[in-house]
């Protein structure tokens, strides 16, 4: 398996699939399928490893290797244990599968896993008198098994074992707002030249100063990531993958400009600044604990990119922060570019100011929009979008 050329799907966020074929190209796949939440391509064994160690905006990459039509639970049972898993892992390995089910030959969703599940554990016990344990928290092998409408069977394996939106530099203790994979993909659509400052007015526990400061460095997002689910393959090339990570440590590169957090909340702050030292970036980005009216930003103009709070807490009106957002903007901002992210609809109008772009996203199973708006100097007229 893995020896040539083979179908690889990169699992995405809804909005982000041009965005990760963009990304695609930058790593020279220039043949990407895109779908809905996911791009599909052919590739061979080391651009699996590097589109591991590079996708800032994949959030899993899965390497399809069986497909078949089934009539029954009985012979889905059948096909999957015809597969050669001793080929695939150990025995002393543990295993977990994923199932996504749309047909109707099931009651419950969950019972083609459990099938599949019994189907390789007989075959190990019928070939090596043993069976692998299902650890469905930290497997070592973790498969995919998709079943369609039609009854068609996709059986893939997770190269990434954890989504790869777990860097691995945030501290456990803090809770993210947003996800690293999205916080790359909203730098990456607003189109960051990397030749201008990088402001966060909300920056929280960092994310998005961190993800700034990755791509301004070319710095891969998942270095610091302890593990991938290849490393369990018993094909897994320990040489060739240290190859691509050494060639990929050679492509960081000087970043000129300032990245800055600004935040009100000492005690986010200071998770933020703990995450970026876990992230080796302690030199890259300097933090600010004030309120955001009330810091001064640098003279020349950049970007601005922040995910402000939505008011989901009871009791959180979020209308005047809003207001006072768009207010400053006017105020301080002259010739900066501001994206402002937020599923609160009806507090964005509040910004007063008519957004060049207004982009749909979702930040974990809220619907957002991700909005642009351009400060042009001397532009102070306050539009209304109440009828947008």
């Amino acid at each position: 398996m893995l020896n040539n050329e083979f179908k690889i799907v990169a699992k995405t966020s809804f909005g982000l699939e041009d965005v990760l074929i963009k990304e695609l190209q930058e790593l020279g796949i220039h043949q990407a399928e895109k779908g809905i939440r996911l791009v599909s391509f052919t590739a061979n064994k080391e651009m699996l490893y590097k589109a591991n160690l590079w996708l800032r905006t994949a959030n899993r990459l899965l390497v399809p290797f069986r497909q078949f039509h089934i009539k029954d639970t009985e012979d889905l049972y059948q096909k999957i244990k015809q597969i050669p898993w001793e080929t695939i892992f150990d025995v002393d390995q543990t295993f977990a599968i994923d199932s996504t089910v749309t047909s109707t030959l099931f009651n419950h969703t969950k019972f083609p896993a459990l099938k599949a599940k019994d189907a390789i554990a007989d075959r190990f016990r019928e070939k090596l008198d043993k069976r692998p344990n299902v650890d469905t928290e930290n497997p070592n092998i973790r498969i995919n098994l998709h079943i369609g409408f039609d009854n068609d069977c996709t059986v893939s394996l997770d190269s990434s074992g954890d989504p790869l939106f777990k860097r691995g530099y945030r501290d456990s203790r803090s809770t993210a707002p947003i996800k690293e994979d999205l916080a790359a993909g909203m730098i990456l659509i607003s189109g960051w030249d990397k030749n201008s400052d990088f402001l966060d007015l909300f920056c929280g526990s960092g994310t998005l100063l961190i993800e700034a400061a990755m791509i301004a460095c070319n710095i891969p997002p998942n270095i610091n990531r302890g593990e991938f689910g290849f490393f369990n393959w018993k094909n897994f090339d320990e040489e060739l993958f240290d190859k691509v990570v050494d060639e990929a440590l050679a492509e960081e590169i000087d970043f000129k400009h300032k990245i800055i957090g600004v935040d009100i909340d000492g005690r986010v702050l200071g998770m933020s600044r703990v995450n970026i030292k876990a992230a080796g970036l302690t030199d890259k980005i300097e933090l600010h604990l004030k309120d955001f009216q009330d810091f001064l930003p640098p003279t020349e103009p950049g970007i601005i990119i922040s995910n402000p709070p939505y008011g989901e807490r009871i009791g959180e009106n979020v209308d005047e922060l809003y207001e006072n957002f768009g207010n400053n903007l006017k105020e301080k901002y002259a010739n900066w570019n501001a994206w402002f992210i937020s599923s609160n609809f009806e507090a964005l109008k509040k910004v007063g100011l008519r957004p060049s772009q207004k982009i749909k996203l979702f930040n974990g199973s809220l619907e957002c929009r991700f909005m642009k708006y351009e400060m042009y100097k001397g532009t102070k007229k306050t539009h209304k979008l109440q009828h947008d």
